[in-house]
Order: structure tokens, then sequence, then C-alpha cells
């Protein structure tokens, strides 16, 4: 591209490595010399957002974005994911581009599959119990799920590293272990029993703070079938929303927000994202592309209103969805 937008941005990621983990060693500080329980779930509240900036610098060495060689960033992928963070980085890079390579199909996209949510009326038949309750009234249950995003990464780590063999596997296990040794070592060293308030604080703002970011990305936008997912450039842009640029917005969605540039050129850093913005915008206005963005509250909006109706079938005709047609009926 003239305007370099595909070139290494190392000035701009040494300064987001510097802040991010500053604000770590700020929330460490804290939570070292700090001697108030008011004070400290405050501190992980604020944890929580610093452990969302750190995983989308996990998301961006994925991405290849930060290094100038592959092997660069899987080993920072492995510092911020697995020692960090506690995921398998392996696993979140497997499932994560397979989300990229099939966005919103409802057979393949990984992202589309949660026991307690549907995002297509074909989901919901095999729902039982309790997640058939949850799914029925979605609408209502999907901030307090999102509030998991966190523990569920965790527990796709978990599940992973039992089932599936892989270079690097035994290293990877390592480095969560001594995430789990420093997290639960230092909080309960320090806080004793107010470390159980401290951790179930920390990862439901962080869950809520990452799940937030990834859920106006899709949810809500078409489920393409067939042809329609033949052309990579319709696919990438009607499958995806992106939330008004501002310098707030693009801070909290570690860039995200630009997510229909982000799935077209995933490799591109993500501070050059608001002039490939206006780039893609034009693209798509010449060739009569629907190009859909919109803020922050009309997003989550939108996602709510899109739940409902897909659910809608199960508060209609509770006793005919999902379940098997009697003989003569």
């Amino acid at each position: 591209m003239e305007e370099k937008l595909l070139e290494k941005q190392y000035g701009f990621y040494v300064y987001k490595f510097a802040l991010t983990f500053g604000l770590f060693a700020l929330s460490m500080g804290v939570l070292f010399f700090v001697h108030n329980i008011a004070i400290q779930m405050l501190n992980a509240l604020f944890l929580g957002f610093v452990s969302a900036q750190i995983a989308f610098l996990g998301h961006d060495a994925g991405h290849r974005q930060i290094a100038p060689n592959a092997r660069a960033n899987d080993l920072l992928g492995l510092f911020v994911a697995n020692f960090m963070s506690g995921v398998s980085f392996t696993w979140w890079l497997d499932d994560h581009n397979r989300h990229h390579a099939h966005t919103n199909d409802i057979e393949h996209d990984p992202n589309l599959e949660y026991p307690v949510l549907a995002f297509d009326e074909s989901q919901l038949h095999d729902k039982r119990g309790v997640a058939r309750f949850i799914v029925k009234y979605q609408k209502y249950f999907f901030f307090p799920i999102l509030s998991m995003a966190g523990v569920n990464l965790k527990c796709g780590t978990v599940k992973y590293l039992f089932e599936n063999k892989f270079p690097g596997k035994r290293f990877e296990i390592v480095l969560c272990i001594l995430h789990y040794i420093a997290y639960f070592g230092v909080t309960i060293g320090l806080l004793g029993w107010w470390a159980a308030p401290f951790i179930a604080l920390h990862q439901i703002s962080y869950g809520i703070l990452l799940g937030g970011v990834f859920a106006p990305n899709h949810k809500g936008m078409p489920i393409l079938e067939g042809e329609a997912r033949r052309d990579y450039l319709r696919c990438q842009v009607l499958t995806s929303r992106n939330v008004k640029a501002h310098p707030v917005t693009d801070f909290m969605y570690g860039g995200l927000n630009y997510q229909i540039e982000h799935h077209l050129f995933p490799s591109i850093p993500r501070n050059k994202m608001r002039r490939l913005q206006a780039i893609v915008k034009d693209f798509c206005e010449e060739r009569s592309v629907s190009y859909h963005e919109t803020t922050t509250v009309g997003s989550y909006k939108e996602i709510m209103e899109f739940l409902h109706e897909v659910s809608a079938p199960l508060r209609e005709k509770p006793s005919t969805v999902g379940a098997e047609k009697k003989d003569g009926a």
C-alpha cells in the first residue's frame, strides 16, 4: 500500500507495552503496599481493565502485527497469553484463526458455539434444561454471560492442553502453571480470605471488558451461507460491525472497533486502522457493499434485539421448539 500501512510499528508497540505493563505495575504496587480492603476491591476492577489490555497485545501478536517475524511474535504471545493470562496461546490462535476463516459461519465459526446462547434458530433445537431456559431469555442473560469470558478462556485452555498434542505443549503448560502459582500465591498471600472477592471482581471485570469488546464485532450481523461465502470482501464486511472511532474507543477496544478493516487486513497494526478505514469505506461505497458502523451503545442495542429475535420461538411455542413431533399430531 502506498501509505505503508503494512509496515511494522515498533515505536508504537514499545509505547503500548510500556504503558500496559506500567499500569500492571501500578496495580501490583497497590496490591502489595496498600492495606485497605475497599481500595483493593477497586484495584481488582482496575486489574481487570489492565488484563484486557494485556489480552489485546496477545491478539496483536497472534496476528503478527508486533514483531518482524513469526517466531518473535509467538514468543511475545506465549509471554502475554500463557504467563500473564493463563491462556494457551496455541489454542487461542487455532480458535481465532478458524473464526477469521469462517466468520459467522454457523457450522464452522467457533465464536458461535455457546452452550447457553443461540445465534440462529437451528441452534435452539438441542437446548435442554437450564441451557434452554437461559437461551429463552438470552437477551437478559447476555451480560452476565460476558462476565465469564475470562474464565471461559481458561477452561478452554485446560481442555485443549489435556486433549491435544502439539510442539511446545510442555512449555505452555509450565508457563500456565507459573501464572497460577503467582496469581493465587500473591493474592492469597497478601489478602488472605479477601483474595476470594478480589479474584471474583478481577475475573468479572476482565470478562465484561474483554467480552464487551469482542461481542459487537459480529454478534447480530448476518450469518452467511452457500454462495454468499465465496466472495471474500462481502463475507468479511457484511458479517462485521464497526464501533465509531474515538481516541477513547480506540484505546478501550484495542483497535478492534475497526473490525471490518481488521478482518480484511488482520496483520496491519492497530494504530494504522483509522487511516485504513477511510480507504476501505470508499472502496466499499464504490462497489455498493454495505458497511455497518454504529456507536458503542448502538452496537449493544442491536445485539440485544438480535438475541431476543432468535430466541423468540422458545417463548412463543415452548412446547414444540426443539421437541420431537408426536405421531398423529
